[in-house]
């Protein structure tokens, strides 16, 4: 029987591929299985295959090939090892799975050491894996194996970093070192997207054990996952001191209600955990043990929590989607709380009561995270809550009624989150440096300004204020130590206020350090320019699209270090002044308005030549000096020894409507392909023709233009543009090559050989090419037209 059958069952719809590759180097060794497991990864989709181990064993050299893999991480065997190796071999049945596990409990033993493990294992049937597996179990030393019980009955599909933070909270300590232990031992694996999993057979034999405390009565048990059980539990209040976690996870769309009468955690003194996410319940909870650590009830059935408790361990509170009215608990001023109240008041009885976090929360000065998103009814945060030292995240988000904040002086705040507060008018007062917030976000407010105790956020490096209303901005704020980032979009309206009355000439202020200003559709106009503006002399990449300003004016030069500057769609935009000395990047797409005169500036040779320049006029621009110009949509040129150090390019789009959202581009040389795959020839909707200028340097090819073989004394190189609908390319096109870069004698524009070639063909796929045979499809390199 062929390997593969003894060892793969592929099941539709329920794979995860990345065990299929484990396996893959675990036996890579056989070039057969190689082929197989190769044409397993490449032929089919991932979503449907299902790696389904220990099933059927493998026969002894395979199995015992594995097993050596595992132990010494090579296909070598130690002679001295080989008894004990075939008597692990004899003992897992030739199951992969065990396998695995004990190859991982015999790595880096001695044979001595070997012999007494394996001594510890009995032969058992095919069908009791379990019972083998559980001998690895228990050579974990203790706290692995709790950890590995509560993974295995409760986290399994967890993200790891939630597990940590759970684990971290339940047990008191970090347990970080000890899910490394069990992914190591390969109890448990870190799958894709970082989540927790574990093979099934693995999470089976951890349900066992715990399921074997009390096999008859649940409520006796450690660990409850069940849904079943827990129900059983909570409506007959059989409950006991033994049970440290309960992870009850209703599928959504199971409306089962819990008849209880709210008592059943009474007698749960020792109850660590508590997960309740969905779920429905008769009654609301009337006690809670204060042994809780860990406190997670998604759509919590209360308005608050019992009157009694009194969690003095509490690290993690999370109640979203909950109806709280009132957040006052007594005993949680004395708790290290993580608290996110996600509350979102939407339920028919509490559509029309007003919300407000009350005084209490000043008890809380060890509080560490507070949310309160989407809070629709929330209408005032008491002054208490900016006065939080321990503060470190503060999400206020969704607030949709939230009109001002309090002040804050909060020294260990990271994350302030006040997006669509779409009442919000005004930012909170900053009082005291505040070192540890570095970006700050605002997204759909009202806010009208920021204050000048803004400034006291003094690390402050990245400010985003998206869709304002119209905003007054000190040019102050812009000199803040640290920012280097200002990104503001859909303004009504920019408008500066002058730092000090005396504020000096813009010519002699001081710059900001920012390098990074993108202010598009800001309703920008002239005066703009006038007062803050110089303040940017440093800024390296200038995003004005989509603004009314008519001009830009010359203290646009001043922007020594400016390399990238957008002004597309400035539809107002008549005159430009200056050029900055490095700048690279120009898009002027859609400014119609531009005058000759003012597109000339960018079509000067020199600028060109000691620069990497990608641009894009508006209009058919054909500069003079240019080497070749042809009304095709490609363009040719011979080299010889090397490809030529400087080429600029050039290509007239026709307007919106006969091309494409992207133009494509790919170079041929000697009829062999070299595709572009950074593809900076995107362009919005033209309303008329339209130049692109660029060095062909800023694109990325299939291979590197300079190490590519010239087969012939004279070199054949042709540039072709096209859209990805391949039916209306551009309308011309050019090429110019610097002499400074390359020598004129190993440059030239028509055929050396003088031979006689065919007209440009209609179709790029009418040119003979010999394409890399790594790249089968057209559609790989272009993409598929839109229907």
């Amino acid at each position: 029987m062929p390997v593969h059958e003894g060892v793969l069952k592929m099941e539709k719809e329920k794979g995860d591929i990345s065990a299929l590759r484990l396996y893959y180097y675990q036996f890579h060794i056989h070039h057969q299985i190689q082929a197989w497991f190769w044409r397993a990864l490449i032929s089919q989709p991932q979503s449907e295959y299902v790696l389904f181990m220990a099933v059927k064993k493998l026969n002894k050299n395979h199995a015992l090939q594995l097993l050596t893999w595992k132990v010494f991480k090579s296909e070598q065997v130690y002679p001295e090892y080989e008894e004990v190796l075939n008597r692990a071999v004899t003992y897992a049945c030739g199951l992969p799975l065990a396998l695995e596990v004990i190859g991982a409990n015999l790595c880096g033993k001695s044979i001595q050491e070997c012999k007494s493990v394996i001594d510890q294992y009995k032969r058992i049937p095919n069908n009791r894996i379990q019972e083998t597996l559980k001998v690895s179990f228990d050579a974990l030393q203790e706290e692995e194996k709790r950890v590995f019980l509560d993974i295995s009955c409760c986290f399994k599909g967890y993200k790891l970093t939630e597990v940590e933070d759970i684990l971290h909270a339940h047990h008191g300590a970090c347990m970080k070192y000890h899910i490394g232990v069990l992914a190591e031992k390969s109890f448990i694996k870190i799958g894709q997207y970082d989540c927790v999993t574990l093979h099934d057979l693995v999470e089976d034999m951890g349900k066992e054990i715990v399921r074997q405390e009390s096999p008859e009565e649940p409520g006796k048990r450690s660990r409850l996952w069940s849904p079943k059980d827990i129900i059983q539990v909570l409506e007959d209040n059989t409950g006991t001191s033994e049970i440290k976690i309960i992870c009850l996870d209703f599928p959504l769309f199971e409306k089962k209600m819990v008849e209880w009468n709210g008592m059943a955690f009474q007698k749960m003194q020792n109850l660590k955990t508590l997960i309740i996410r969905n779920g429905i319940f008769s009654d609301d909870p009337k006690c809670f043990p204060n042994s809780l650590r860990v406190l997670e009830w998604w759509r919590y059935p209360s308005h608050c929590l019992p009157s009694y408790f009194q969690p003095k361990q509490l690290a993690i509170c999370k109640l979203p989607h909950s109806l709280f009215m009132s957040f006052e608990m007594d005993g949680l001023s004395k708790a290290s709380l993580h608290c996110t109240l996600s509350t979102s008041c939407k339920l028919p009885h509490s559509l029309f009561m007003s919300f407000k976090i009350p005084d209490a929360v000043s008890d809380l000065q060890n509080l560490e995270e507070l949310s309160f998103q989407n809070c629709v009814n929330l209408v005032r945060v008491h002054n208490s809550v900016g006065l939080l030292e321990k503060l470190r995240i503060l999400e206020a988000s969704g607030c949709i009624k939230l009109r001002n904040f309090p002040p804050l002086k909060l020294t260990s705040l990271e994350k302030l989150e006040l997006s669509h507060c779409s009442s919000l008018e005004r930012f909170p007062e900053i009082i005291g440096k505040m070192e540890n917030i570095r970006e700050l976000r605002l997204l759909g407010t009202l806010i009208k300004g920021l204050p000048l105790s803004f400034q006291n956020l003094t690390r402050l490096k990245k400010l985003s204020l998206l869709f304002c209303g119209i905003v007054q901005l000190q040019s102050s704020i812009v000199m803040m130590p640290e920012l280097t980032l200002i990104e503001a979009w859909g303004w009504e309206g920019w408008q500066w206020i002058k730092w000090e009355e005396d504020e000096e000439k813009d010519g002699s202020m001081v710059s900001s350090k920012v390098e990074l200003l993108w202010a598009p559709k800001c309703n920008l106009r002239d005066d703009f320019f006038q007062i803050g503006f110089t303040r940017f002399a440093h800024v390296k990449d200038l995003d004005l699209s989509n603004n009314n300003f008519t001009q830009l004016p010359e203290c646009i030069k001043e922007c020594q270090f400016l390399k990238k500057l957008d002004v597309s769609c400035c539809k107002h935009l008549r005159e430009i002044r200056g050029i900055p000395p490095k700048l690279k990047h120009f898009n002027a797409t859609n400014c119609l308005s531009l005058t000759p005169s003012s597109i000339s500036i960018f079509l000067n040779e020199d600028l060109h030549e000691n620069r990497k320049t990608m641009l894009v006029l508006p209009g058919s621009r054909n500069p003079e000096w240019f080497n070749y110009l042809s009304y095709e949509p490609s363009s040719s040129f011979w080299i010889r020894n090397k490809f030529p150090g400087k080429v600029l390019c050039l290509f007239v789009a026709p307007k919106d409507g006969d091309i494409s959202d992207y133009v494509k581009l790919m170079l041929v040389i000697n009829d062999k392909v070299y595709v572009c795959f950074f593809d900076r020839l995107k362009f919005l909707k033209l309303g008329a023709e339209h130049t692109f200028l660029f060095d062909l340097r800023n694109l990325i090819f299939t291979n590197n233009l300079y190490e590519v073989p010239l087969e012939n004394e004279w070199n054949h190189v042709k540039v072709i543009y096209f859209d990805s609908k391949a039916a209306s390319m551009p309308i011309e096109s050019g090429i110019h090559v610097f002499k400074q870069e390359s020598s004129d004698e190993d440059i030239m524009f028509t055929d050396p050989y003088a031979k006689t070639r065919s007209a440009s063909p209609s179709s790029i796929f009418d040119f003979g090419l010999n394409i890399d045979p790594a790249f089968e499809t057209w559609d790989f390199f272009f993409g598929k037209s839109e229907p």
